[in-house]
Parts: structure tokens; sequence; C-alpha cells
């Protein structure tokens, strides 16, 4: 399997890493672009460098080379991911602004009907972002907003990333196992504390 993984510049840059480094634990082929604002959230945030974050990628490619393969539908994946997606690479993609590589390449995935996830990050949303997600939605994209779950009792921060980037892998149909599935209720009940 062969994908595109693009960090934009919205925080919840971790969300990206941890995407690209369960796709190499899964043995997939990724083709990283990452925004340059997107290189400032990775260091603020993660404590990662650009370099390291990197090396998670089978290749990485400048932002602003459109002589790039993954400007061209010839080149063949089966799908992109953006992680995190900010609402200006959202509008950028909503309106087929082609700028960089991270929208062109959105641009062809869209254009050649492959699989675009969306991991979309803001609140609250503005009209013009709901909207946005709208056309995408209705171009073939499947907006996913980072949004973790609770009812696996989550433990740490790392677990609420992996739940999220779980639904990224379920949504490509990759196996995976990075959080704990809700079984039915009773199984993960939590008792309250009513005091």
């Amino acid at each position: 399997m062969r994908l595109v993984v693009g960090i934009s510049g919205a925080s919840g840059a971790i969300y990206g890493v941890r995407t690209l480094r369960a796709l190499r634990i899964s043995g997939v082929e990724t083709h990283l672009v990452v925004s340059d604002s997107a290189r400032k959230t990775i260091s603020l945030e993660t404590g990662f460098s650009f370099s390291s974050v990197s090396k998670f990628a089978t290749k990485t490619y400048e932002i602003d080379d459109l002589t790039a393969p993954l400007a061209s539908g010839s080149f063949l994946t089966d799908g992109m991911v953006v992680a995190p997606c900010s609402m200006k690479t959202l509008g950028g993609i909503a309106s087929g602004f082609s700028q960089n590589l991270l929208l062109r390449a959105a641009d062809v995935t869209l254009k050649e009907r492959r699989p675009l996830i969306l991991m979309v990050r803001e609140t609250p949303l503005s009209l013009i972002h709901l909207e946005n997600m709208v056309t995408v939605a209705r171009a073939g994209a499947t907006v996913l907003p980072a949004m973790p779950a609770f009812y696996n009792s989550p433990s740490s921060v790392d677990a609420l990333v992996d739940q999220v980037v779980e639904k990224v892998l379920d949504v490509l149909g990759i196996e995976n196992h990075l959080s704990r599935r809700w079984q039915g209720q009773g199984s993960h009940a939590r008792k309250t504390d009513r005091r």
C-alpha cells in the first residue's frame, strides 16, 4: 500500500507524527509533505524535530516542489491523509487552490477519486469552515475531525491520539490495534463517585 501523508500547521502535529509511525509499523509506503507552519508546530508541540519525523516516512518532499511525483495523477497511490488539517489547508483544498505540493497532492487525490482523509482541527467552527467541509465531502473527501472517544478510559494523551489515528487507519482498511474498541455497554463502564 502507498499513501501520501500531509501535515499542515494546525495545532495537533502529534496526530501526523503518530499516523506516520502507525503506517510504518503496518508496512505502508508513505510519501510525506509538510507545510512550513507544520515544521514549527512539530518542534513546538511534540519534542520531535522535522528531520526525526521525516525518518518515519518512506520519502519526504519539499512543500514547494510542484515537480514531485505527488503532483501528478500518474503517480499511483492508495489515498492521502492530512493530519492535522488546518482551516487554511481545508480552504485551499475546497477551492482547488493548488499553491503548494500538499494542496496539489490533495487535489490530485480528489480528481483521481482516491480516498482523501482530512483530520480537521479548529474550534469553534465558523460558517466558512463548515461550508468548506461540506464542499470537500461532496467532492469525495472524508472529514475526520480529531475527536477522541472516552469510552475506552484513556490513561494518557497518547491513548487519546491513538484512538483518532485508529479511526484513520480503519477508514483506509488498515488492520490495527491502537486502542481498545467498544465491546458494548457494561464492558467499559466506570462507576462514578456521586458524593
